[in-house]
């Protein structure tokens, strides 16, 4: 139910629609919004179909209609500019005890078909779902808009790891241009205020023009960081919150090290099934399988794999479809395929699985940058991206090109020209209802301690999954899925841990 995520780390691996919202009418019951903020707590979507909204047409028989609701697009500034958060839902099919608002992560993923998925599932007798692409996203207004697609399709086949001097200087140049182009496309005002924290604020305005008193929420992935941002600012207006694949929210929401090491820890994984497998292309022994894939995978860099399709299988986009096909191993099949494909000489089914990777990666981009260069913290020191470098390489070697040189260009975040906000912390809370945590203990994109870590800084209740996957809800385990259920109907959280076996 949640695409692969795809954030390409440097060397490593408006539509224009009518507003459908009217800003007077009482819907909303926020008790006391106060600082101007009333008109827009106080409006009254108005709902109709999804087919003008961007995404919104694969929605549509599972019964979503859309609507946008306005929010103003610096919340210190009420009677400023403002921005239209597209919305979708689709009505609970029985005693509806409200609605429930989500976030599928990202950042920059859209999510008004996120909870598409659970138009079948108990949860959808009991509530509205309600899909939202946040600001500067997808149907919502203005967007965050840095590259064109052929501007994109150009970058992907982007190599950067040409780590000489000459090498560097012409990735950070490229940086550089990245962001002038967002700045004269997007705006500084824009890109200013795409934060998490102005998302909560957005999904607090949401849930009091649904009508909804307090907040019934469900994140994924960054979604994560969204709900302890909620948790955080909003205590007294959260009802209930399911938080899947957990991201601590004292780290960064992508430490490169800890991330590519939780995909070498996938890999690991996948290399141990395989390896009982007839035909393994990794090799029978486990140990072996890292550098069985290198052999594949590194020759690329100079001379990529023949394809029917004229543009070849290149370095990029044979280590994009890796590692997206490691986020569960209901993939793990199409991995196997496409090496021993490659150790043919063929590289058709990688590129295919990276140019659907791409789709998605378009989309995203744009949105993600702006998000992390405003909120994670800044490596400006050539010495420590150096040693980033090298600690990465060293954590994950399968993403290892073997082009290190001990220097590295700084991260595009280093150049990226607004201050920084709403950095890494623990939360501070008090009078927040019981929450639940979700944590998969392989989960190669939030690692399971992130999950932990959350769970102790809201005081919530921990539901661990054994298995290799990121994310669990919603995907037929019914030890999870009972839990969560009962949790959000109810408000009966699950004992303070609660370990789910792989298959339960």
């Amino acid at each position: 139910m949640r695409e692969p995520r795809t954030r390409k780390i440097k060397g490593r691996a408006a539509v224009a629609v009518a507003l459908l919202l009217t800003g007077t009418a009482c819907a909303g019951t926020d008790p006391a919004p106060t600082g101007g903020l009333d008109k827009f707590y106080r409006q009254s979507p108005s709902w109709g179909s999804c087919a003008d909204f961007a995404g919104g047409a694969a929605i549509i028989e599972a019964g979503f209609e859309c609507a946008r609701i306005l929010v103003p697009l610096d919340y210190a500034d009420p009677d400023g500019r403002t921005a239209q958060i597209a919305v979708s839902r689709r009505p609970a099919d029985g005693d509806k005890v409200g609605s429930l608002l989500s976030n599928p992560g990202g950042p920059g993923t859209p999510g008004l078909g996120f909870l598409a998925a659970f138009a079948t599932h108990p949860i959808a007798r009991h509530f509205d779902l309600i899909g939202v692409d946040v600001r500067g996203l997808g149907a919502s207004t203005p967007k965050v808009t840095c590259s064109t697609e052929a501007e994109f399709r150009a970058q992907r086949g982007d190599l950067d790891n040409d780590y000489s001097a000459a090498g560097i200087a012409e990735t950070e140049r490229e940086h550089r241009d990245y962001i002038a182009r967002c700045v004269e496309r997007t705006g500084l005002d824009v890109l200013a205020h795409v934060g998490t924290a102005d998302v909560a604020r957005d999904l607090d305005v949401i849930r009091a023009v649904l009508g909804d008193e307090k907040l019934t929420y469900f994140g994924g992935s960054y979604g994560t960081r969204i709900g302890s941002t909620l948790a955080e600012m909003f205590p007294d207006r959260v009802r209930a919150m399911v938080l899947d694949g957990g991201i601590d929210p004292a780290a960064n929401m992508i430490d490169q090290v800890n991330f590519s090491a939780g995909f070498q820890r996938a890999f690991d994984a996948y290399a141990a099934d395989c390896a009982t497998r007839p035909d393994c292309p990794v090799g029978t022994d486990p140990a072996g399988a890292t550098e069985a894939v290198r052999a594949l995978l590194n020759p690329l860099v100079d001379r990529p794999a023949a394809t029917a399709d004229p543009r070849g299988l290149g370095y990029p986009d044979a280590l994009s479809a890796l590692t997206n096909s490691l986020y569960t191993p209901q993939a793990w099949p199409g991995i196997t395929a496409g090496l021993t494909e490659l150790a043919q000489g063929r590289g058709d089914l990688f590129l295919a699985i990276a140019d659907r990777m791409a789709t998605a990666g378009v989309v995203e981009r744009d949105l993600q940058s702006a998000v992390l260069c405003l909120e994670e913290p800044r490596v400006t020191d050539r010495a420590v991206a150096a040693d980033l470098d090298r600690r990465t390489r060293a954590a994950a070697p399968i993403f290892d090109d073997g082009r290190a040189t001990g220097q590295a260009p700084l991260d595009m975040c280093a150049f990226w020209p607004l201050p920084t906000a709403a950095q890494p912390h623990t939360p501070e809370i008090s009078g927040l209802p019981p929450v639940v945590v979700v944590s998969t203990s392989g989960d190669p994109a939030t690692p399971h301690q992130g999950g932990i870590a959350l769970a102790r800084a809201l005081d919530a209740s921990l539901i661990i999954y054994e298995g290799v996957q990121h994310g669990v809800v919603g995907q037929g385990v019914a030890c999870v899925d009972d839990a969560v259920v009962r949790y959000l109907v109810d408000l009966t959280p699950p004992p303070a841990q609660l370990p789910c076996p792989a298959g339960g």
